[in-house]
Order: structure tokens, then sequence, then C-alpha cells
């Protein structure tokens, strides 16, 4: 490994902000897919859905939904030889996410592993969820994408598990995570589940399993692809340490982050498109980020880097939210300068402000304009 590169804070965020690809779009989902490794996924929709959020910013001229026209089609569903990303959750998470079809093998081991486990979500198959899987698969097979509102369980419902749920449900879930059915479509916020010989190409199906070993890189090096400048746990750094540039900031107590040794040029680049001395402040319109967007996903990072203590306060009790349930951090130049909590009323075609608080001498009304027509709102 490399010694440290040494940089200023504002340095590290100019780099951060090119490398998360919020300075030139991308020409398509496909190659933001490509560059991040994955997308999250989340289904509240207060002002539009997480992943459609991340990728407004991302991607030329992105509409609500295309994630998940990507994914499974628009008006026909996709055939397993065209599709080129599927769903689902990061090894040992709950997270659920777009992944392209190459880490489909890297899931395998996650999946057999949630096999032996206990647990409600995810877990082994109790007696009763085992013998309606048998006649779930069954049904799969000669009609093709079900939901679980389709599937005839006799009334029965399922372990508890964030609320009640009914035991076709639970196992059509626990089916999922075991990697034995997939999403094929979505219906608004329902999952049609599919076999997956249906769902990915059989290429893919077919692809080795890799070693542990080889996984567990991969694994770390998709937080590096996600998030770009990030610090890493020693466990993460013994496993990729011949593929990342280790970044101290000159001017700020923060860790050691990483970068992937391919970006290391997008730094010499910076220092010569715009030095330091030009650099303007704030250089671009205002930007309303995501959440869980990959620039701010670390707290620590984006503590420590931008100066800025953001939580995602949507599972916060009320009491005690500082700046709104479903808040969006205001990105301007290299700052983050504040927030903005919106709420669409689709109903009414406005998008509302809830609560702003938004550092003197910036101006978020444009972002929360863009963000308006965006949803299709006034």
């Amino acid at each position: 490994m490399p010694p440290p590169l040494q940089v200023t804070a504002l340095t590290a965020r100019r780099f951060a902000r090119r490398a998360v690809g919020l300075d030139a779009p991308f020409p398509d989902v496909a190659a933001a897919l490509a560059h991040h490794g994955y997308i999250q996924i989340d289904p509240i929709n207060v002002c539009g859905r997480m992943h459609d959020l991340i990728l407004r910013n991302r991607v030329q001229g992105y509409r609500e939904g295309d994630l998940m026209r990507h994914l499974h089609g628009d008006a026909a569903p996709l055939a397993a030889a065209q599709r080129t990303a599927f769903e689902h959750h990061l090894p040992d998470s709950a997270v659920l996410v777009a992944f392209p079809l190459d880490a489909w093998p890297h899931l395998l081991g996650a999946m057999h592993a949630r096999t032996k486990r206990s647990g409600a979500w995810s877990g082994r198959l109790t007696p009763r969820e085992r013998d309606l899987a048998t006649s779930i698969l069954a049904e799969l097979a000669a009609r093709g994408p079900l939901s679980s509102e389709h599937i005839d369980d006799g009334g029965r419902r399922g372990r508890r598990v964030w609320g009640a749920a009914t035991l076709a449900k639970s196992t059509l879930q626990k089916l999922f995570f075991h990697g034995r059915v997939l999403i094929a479509r979505r219906e608004g916020n329902r999952r049609l589940y599919d076999l997956p010989e249906r769902i990915l190409p059989a290429t893919t199906l077919a692809a080795p399993a890799p070693s542990p070993a080889d996984t567990t890189r991969w694994i770390a090096l998709s937080k590096l692809r996600q998030r770009r400048l990030t610090a890493l746990k020693r466990a993460e750094l013994r496993v990729v340490a011949d593929a990342v540039q280790p970044v101290t900031l000159t001017d700020a107590d923060a860790p050691t982050l990483y970068c992937l040794a391919e970006d290391v040029p997008l730094f010499s680049a910076l220092a010569i498109e715009n030095p330091p001395s030009q650099i303007e402040t704030p250089p671009s319109q205002p930007t309303l980020l995501a959440p869980l967007d990959p620039l701010i996903y670390d707290r620590r990072v984006t503590a420590a880097l931008w100066g800025f203590d953001y939580t995602w306060e949507v599972y916060t009790p009320p009491h005690k939210r500082t700046r709104g349930y479903y808040a969006l951090p205001v990105l301007s130049g290299h700052e983050l300068v504040g927030h903005v909590d919106p709420k669409a009323d689709r109903d009414a075609k406005k998008l509302r402000v809830v609560s702003r608080s938004v550092r003197r001498g910036h101006a978020a009304a444009g972002a929360v304009q863009a963000l308006a027509a965006f949803l299709g709102l006034r």
C-alpha cells in the first residue's frame, strides 16, 4: 500500500463530489450502477423514493421510477436474457439494493448461511413455512410471478417481524433471502416473485461460486466503489490493501480515509482543472441530497470531512428529531449548508416544505424547485 496522500479537507471534498458522480451526470442508469456497484432501494415515499433521489442527481434525464424500469422493464416485463441487474440484499444485511449481474455469485454464500440460522425475518424456514414453500414454488413454476396475496395459506399468520405478516408473506420473504425466488416486478410497493431462472440469465446462474476470501474482498471493494472516499475497518483494509490509496487531511481532525487506487488521478485532474486559488464558493447550484446518498452515507466521515453532523431521522422518535422526518441535506458547492424537510402533496400537486434551515449566504429555493419539477409538482 502506498504512503498516505496528504490533502486539505477542501481538496478531499472536491474529490468526493467528483468521484461519486455529482459533478457530471452518467448517461444512463446502467453506467451509474456500474460505477457505484449498487444503489440502495427504499420504499418510503415522502418526497420521492430513496433510490430515485440518489439517481436524479447522477443520471442525465432521470425520471421517477427509472431504476425499477431498468431492473424489471416498463410496459412488458423483461425476459431473463434481457436483464442486466436485479434486486437483493447486501450480504449479512437487511439492506435491499439494485445490483449488476456480476454480484450474484458473491451473494450465494450469505444466502446459504441464512437457511441455517434462526430468525423470523430471514432465517431458516419453520415447519409450516417449509410446507407452504413447496406449494409456492410449484405455483410459481405453473403460473409465473406471484405476490403473497396470490398465495392461499389458509389465512394463517406468520411470525411477527415488525408487525404481523401472513404465512405466505413470511415464507416468500425467507425464500427471497435464501435466493430461491427473486423479485420479478413491482406493483407500487407490492413485490411479485418468480423463480431465479426466469429472472437472471442462464450464464449468471451458472457462474461458479467464488471462494469465501474472494467474496470478502468483493464486499470491501463494493463499499469503496459505493462511497469512493471512506474509512475502512482493519479487516476490510487487510483484504484490499493492494487496491486502495490512503488519504489524510492536513487541516481537519479526521480518521485516515481510503479511495480506490483507480480514482487517485482525480486528485491531479482537479488541481489542473481548477487550482485552489480559483475555486468559487459556491461553484454550482445547491442540490438536495438523498438521506442515504453515497456522499454522506457514513456519518463519521460526513462529520469529519464536511463538518456536518447528519442522521436520517425517519426511524427516530419525533421528540428526538433535530431536523425532521425526511430532511434532505443541502449541498452547496463544496459545503453542506443545512437541510430542507419536504413533503410531496400528490393530491394538491404541490411540494410542501415542512421545515428548512440553511446557512446565511446560501439559498435552497432553486434546489427545492428542482425537486418539485422532478416529482411533477409545484
